[in-house]
């Protein structure tokens, strides 16, 4: 019996058993299977996968993170194929995979999402940023770098920043083109401005695609134009753009991310290559400077000596690089939770599959991941600091902290003109110093430096013009004959000068929005043509409007509605002036000779009047003539003062 108690004891000090619970070093496996799907000639690819493997050595390499457990990393090559990459995906079902780094492609992701939610596999992307991956239809997909929501946030920000209200959209036809700028329209619309004409382009477009797509662009009246594609062809479009003369001053170009990994990845282009992007708005996903990633910005001329990106060009690292290192740690902090918490990587097969038993194509091999639902939870759980920052995820699955940086492609290189946060908006000012004061998304807090525009334009474009397209408003001007400096059409001419074409004109172009319109003269030129009649044409729908130096009368008001009146008209009242001193008896100024004479005669007829009315029968009225002629001027005067109610 004391021979049983003494193993037992032995055993328990050997870490075999502790309180009936097997320890960590005997479950612990030697070694977990995680895949890669991405594309190794692609911008985003031969980047990922040199960040890939040097993560996966780093994590190998430090028996702290997985105390003794080591990562066996699967790499396969999708060969820029949708079809390809799902196959390929499909194989690392069948080889005990915990979880698969990828897919690369947003495509690719749409289809392998549902087969990770029925065998319960993580897909932790870095590249794949379509808004609709992050949904409650794919619980096992898991962003580990900046949805394209935000990104579409912080174009349609920058729009609204410069007082645009229309865009024009050009975008791969898939899915990742068009749930991208399906989320740019709702983001437009929150700020009043709208896409006003999409134009996709096929994924395998030709240059001559990409030509007749521009020329019917260039023929629509808005001069702001967003492209959101990949960076295989984003190129061309503008060396198509460049040839067309459509990167001459006017014209606004913002790219989405694509531009600045591309100009990242295979820095330095060639200069005619650089000139092709001049002026061009792009953004950068945003990472914080820190000693984490200085260090790994130091090794990588290392990690990618002997290889070549665009040319004899080393390859560069941009931040889709750096999201994947900090993926591959991501997963292996959570895998480690998941051991920590006794988590086992076991499979078991998927009924579902069973009667595909036999079959050439032996899907039936693909099996469940037993702990995948724990792992997904220990995934979501982790708050790091890697390379890119704080690695912590909100409650819809996303990042926490979305930022962009704004770039401007000036000379051979680039220029940041802001950032863009969710938290504050545009600024001027890195995001993390704003995180420490309250949120400030007023319009005065919001602020970029001055880029350069195509064209070496320094002035902000108007953003329009009027479009070669549209219908024209039919305006009518009077052909006259006298006063030719308000409105005159010159000889031989379309044109018409004047100052009421100069007003017109100057009103137009105060118009956020784009009016076409055609003059077109009314009358013979011989005769001043009548105003009534140009008017009542309006209404007749003969034409949509009226210049001129046309008078504002009553009748012409019941018509058609006029502008306010910007020429006087001429009308005046002359009167003398005279200056005269004024004094006490100043009230008499107005009673001439006349109107005292008028006055007098006034008396005597009044007098004269009641004096034969009244003598026959008033003693007063009789006597000598003398007495009788003063009563009559007596009585007169009296008038004056008082009012006789009888005379007697």
């Amino acid at each position: 019996m004391k021979i049983i108690w003494i193993l037992v004891l032995v055993a328990c000090f050997n870490g075999v058993c502790l309180n009936g619970v097997t320890t960590n070093e005997t479950t612990r496996p030697p070694f977990v299977n995680i895949g890669a799907l991405l594309a190794y000639d692609s911008t985003i690819g031969k980047v990922a996968k040199v960040a890939l493997q040097a993560a996966v050595d780093d994590v190998n390499s430090d028996p702290s993170v997985l105390g003794g457990t080591k990562l066996r990393l699967l790499m396969q090559n999708s060969n820029n194929s949708g079809f390809l990459g799902i196959i390929e995906s499909l194989k690392f079902m069948e080889t005990d995979t915990v979880a698969i780094v990828g897919p690369q492609s947003s495509v690719t992701a749409h289809v392998i999402s549902f087969v990770a939610n029925e065998l319960q596999v993580p897909l932790l992307s870095y590249s794949s940023t379509d808004p609709t991956l992050a949904s409650l239809q794919f619980p096992y997909f898991i962003m580990t770098s900046r949805n394209d929501l935000y990104q579409m946030a912080a174009i349609a920000e920058i729009v609204e920043y410069y007082g645009w209200r229309e865009v024009i959209a050009i975008y791969g036809d898939d899915d990742y083109g068009r749930n991208g700028i399906a989320s740019l329209s709702d983001k437009l619309a929150e700020r009043r401005c709208r896409i006003s004409y999409k134009e996709p382009l096929p994924p395998t477009a030709t240059r001559d695609d990409i030509t007749d797509l521009l020329v019917k662009v260039a023929l629509t009246e808005s001069r702001i134009l967003v492209v959101h594609t990949f960076s295989s062809w984003g190129p061309a479009v503008f060396s198509v753009a460049q040839h067309l003369g459509m990167m001459a001053p006017g014209y606004v170009w913002i790219a989405t991310n694509w531009l600045s990994t591309h100009l990242e990845t295979n820095s330095p282009l060639p200069s005619d290559t650089m000139d092709d992007f001049q002026g061009v708005l792009t953004l950068r996903m945003y990472t914080p400077d820190s000693e984490l990633k200085r260090k790994f910005i130091s090794r990588w001329s290392n990690l990618t000596s002997g290889t070549t990106g665009y040319g004899p060009n080393p390859i560069g690292l941009s931040t889709y690089g750096l999201y994947a290192y900090d993926t591959v740690w991501l997963l292996a902090r959570a895998i480690n939770a998941f051991l920590d918490q006794g988590g086992n990587i076991s499979f078991s097969g998927n009924s579902r599959l069973a009667n595909l038993r036999g079959e050439r194509l032996h899907l039936d091999a693909m099996n469940i991941f037993n702990g995948g639902k724990m792992l997904r939870e220990k995934i979501l759980q982790v708050n790091m600091t890697g390379v890119t920052g704080q690695l912590k995820f909100n409650p819809d699955g996303n990042l926490i902290n979305p930022a962009y940086e704004v770039i401007n492609v000036i000379g051979n290189g680039i220029r940041k003109i802001g950032y863009w946060s969710n938290y504050s908006g545009l600024s001027v000012v890195p995001p993390e110093k704003l995180y420490s004061s309250p949120p400030n998304r007023s319009n005065s807090s919001q602020n970029l430096y001055s880029p350069i525009w195509p064209g070496q334009a320094v002035q902000k474009p108007r953003g329009w013009v009027f479009p070669s397209n549209g219908r024209h408003l039919r305006i009518g001007v009077p052909n006259r004959v006298s006063y030719r400096d308000f409105v005159s059409q010159v000889p031989g001419t379309d044109m018409f000068t004047g100052y009421c074409i100069d007003v017109f004109t100057d009103a137009i172009n105060l118009l956020p929005y784009a009016i076409p319109y055609k003059l077109i003269p009314y009358g013979d030129g011989t005769d001043n043509p009548s105003g009534t009649e140009l008017v009542s044409l309006i209404t007749a729908g003969v034409y949509d409007a009226a210049i001129g130096d046309i008078a504002i009368i009553t009748n012409r008001t019941r018509m058609a509605d006029f502008t306010q009146p910007y020429i006087e008209s001429g009308l005046v009242v002359v009167a003398p002036v005279k200056k005269k001193n004024s004094g006490a008896w100043s009230f008499l100024k107005p009673f001439t000779r006349q109107m005292w004479g008028v006055t007098v005669l006034f008396f005597i007829v009044v007098g004269a009047v009641v004096w034969i009315l009244e003598h026959r029968l008033n003693d007063e009225f009789r006597g000598p003539p003398r007495r009788q002629m003063i009563t009559i001027l007596w009585f007169s005067f009296s008038t004056w003062f008082s009012t006789h109610s009888k005379l007697t």
